[in-house]
């Protein structure tokens, strides 16, 4: 189990056509800006994984506009016991993108035990119906993949399609995560209109009269296939989506181990009208 395996599905989970063209949003500006904070702790892990203990924090900051883009500051913080000792990680990610979905920008740090274990850094532009990255750590490389949707994007696209009434699609991502050499596939299932104040809903009490739905999306690396040829998913998850982006209720599935990720938190935080507004 590797820092990158958590990081990977946090950030997928607050930060999904086959036809890879943007989306059309019926509203300029859905996404809220906000700031949550998560408590992180271990549900249930395989004697495979070797983990006998985890928690931790995430704490993430969503800002911007469809006119200035989107900014996302985040870090997840976890404790790892195991037979071999305890392990304290630390993902750091800064992403950039502008409001059309057409540039991204990203910046993920990984720290072991409070020392820099791995970098991981670049550009990446939607360009002649492929994704184009410009890394600069952890060496300078140019990459031509798959296009697909970067993660604000991926987000309002998902908004978009629960508002239509769809309850199950596929599409593909690109938010710089792992080694950002790749476009991972998603699926996505989508259930109805919510009002119910259960689950960690007290620390989103200023959301208590919007509906929300669940949500819960499989990754797939299509370059990995197990012996019989078949795709298995690299991670999986549920949590319970608004219509502004906020999530809460979170249910992360790596496999041999999966987290559950509760809202203790949520500032929401002043929108930016675009100029004439």
């Amino acid at each position: 189990m590797t820092t990158g395996r958590i990081s990977t599905i946090a950030l997928a989970t607050i930060c999904l056509s086959s036809a890879f063209s943007l989306p059309s949003f019926a509203m300029p500006q859905t996404l809220a800006p906000h700031r949550a904070v998560y408590d992180v702790a271990l549900k249930d892990a395989s004697d495979r994984s070797g983990i006998s203990g985890m928690n931790g924090r995430i704490v993430y900051e969503f800002l911007g506009s469809v006119c200035d883009g989107y900014t996302t500051n985040f870090r997840f913080v976890t404790r790892i016991r195991s037979a071999s000792g305890n392990r304290l990680t630390d993902q750091q990610t800064t992403t950039y993108e502008d409001g059309a979905g057409e540039k991204f920008r990203f910046v993920n740090k990984s720290f072991v035990d409070e020392k820099l274990d791995r970098e991981v850094s670049g550009m990446a532009r939607r360009e002649d119906d492929q994704i184009i990255v410009d890394l600069r750590e952890p060496e300078k490389a140019e990459l031509a993949l798959e296009p697909a949707l970067f993660p604000s994007a991926h987000m309002l696209d998902l908004i978009e399609r629960a508002r239509s009434g769809e309850t199950f699609y596929e599409t593909k991502i690109f938010d710089g995560s792992e080694d950002a050499d790749r476009v991972l596939t998603t699926t996505v299932v989508i259930g109805q209109e919510k009002m119910e104040q259960d689950g960690d809903a007290k620390a989103a009490e200023v959301l208590k009269d919007d509906p929300y739905r669940n949500v819960s999306i499989s990754y797939f690396d299509e370059s990995a296939e197990d012996h019989t040829g078949e795709s298995l998913p690299n991670y999986q998850i549920a949590f319970k989506l608004y219509e502004n982006g906020v999530t809460r209720d979170l249910l992360m599935d790596y496999g041999d181990f999966s987290l559950t990720a509760h809202l203790t938190q949520l500032d929401l935080l002043p929108r930016q009208s675009c100029e004439g507004e």
